[in-house]
Parts: structure tokens; sequence; C-alpha cells
């Protein structure tokens, strides 16, 4: 079993911390993983991805040309790409910010309101959790509550237990709306 995802969107929109608890999670379910970040200079407003692999066998490159998996945050990251994703892949995107339908139809697509249910929940910063819910259900890769338990202790150097339940419900949103 190989996956792999590209988390894409504005930087800001918290797609490299969205990655990274994927990566984590992966790790701590004793996947073999590598996580790529990139992101431009001007970071927050910029554009920024990330790649994650997970795998049950050693994992040649960081590099994808063919994820299986897109979360694409905002049309820039849609138009880049789309293209790319596998045959029979699946590509999430936010429609809070997308209203432009995909060209494929050879992937699943999933239309989920990310932002738009991030704030009914109180903060839109929570999008990015909303669509990694979304994704790991839709992929079947990681359980919601391994992640859940990975984002937990993360960002328990924040101090924040309302941070922590903010996500969590933010997971189970995005979990639910697939």
């Amino acid at each position: 079993m190989e996956k792999s995802f590209v988390f894409a969107g504005f930087g800001g929109q918290g797609v490299i911390l969205a990655g990274k608890l994927l990566a984590q999670a992966g790790t701590d379910y004793g996947l073999e993983v590598t996580w790529l970040p990139s992101y431009g200079p001007e970071m927050r407003g910029g554009t920024a991805n990330c790649t994650v692999v997970l795998s049950d066998e050693p994992i040649g490159s960081p590099v994808v040309d063919y994820p299986t998996a897109l979360i694409a945050m905002n049309l820039p990251s849609l138009n880049r790409f789309e293209k790319t994703v596998a045959k029979g892949g699946t590509i999430l995107v936010n429609s809070s910010l997308i209203t432009r339908l995909t060209e494929r139809n050879d992937v699943l697509v999933l239309s989920v309101p990310a932002n738009d249910i991030a704030v009914s929940l109180g903060n839109s910063q929570a999008a990015n959790m909303v669509a990694l819910g979304a994704v790991i259900k839709a992929t079947g890769t990681i359980s919601l509550e391994l992640i859940k338990s990975t984002m937990a202790r993360m960002l328990s150097h924040r101090n924040s237990a309302k941070l922590i339940a903010l996500n969590e419900q933010a997971l189970d949103a995005g979990y639910n709306a697939v």
C-alpha cells in the first residue's frame, strides 16, 4: 500500500500543518512516511503546498509526480495540481473558495465547503482540519481517532485545550461531510 497526498493552498491556510499531522499520524501507525513542504518566501498569502507519502514499504523518493489525493484549498492550487492526480485518485475541493468544476472524470471529486464549515464552528482557521478530516475518510488511510490524538499531542505545546477542542470538532465536521 502506498498513498500520496498533495495539500495545497495559500500560505496561512494551514496546508503545511495538515500534511505534517497526516505524516506524523502515519509514523505513529507504523507506516513509512515522507513529508516534503514547499512554500514561497512570502509564506502567509503566498502559495504553499506539501507532499505526504504513506507506505507499508520503504519509500524511494519524497517527490511525487502523480499523487493519489489532492487537497486544493484555493483555485490556484486546483489549477496547478488537478492534472497531476493519478487516475482513480481523489480531489478534495474547498468549495468555499473554489467555484469552478473540476475537469477530471477519472477521479473521485469531493466538494467540501471547508471554510464555511470552519466559520460555523467559530474559527475560519480550522478549514485545514475540516479538509483533513474529509480526506482521511475518503481515502481510508488513517483513522479519525489517530489523527485526533496526533493533533492533540502536536499542538499540546500551545497549552490551549480550546484550540485542540476546536480542531477536533473541525476534524469531525470534515469527516462527516463526506
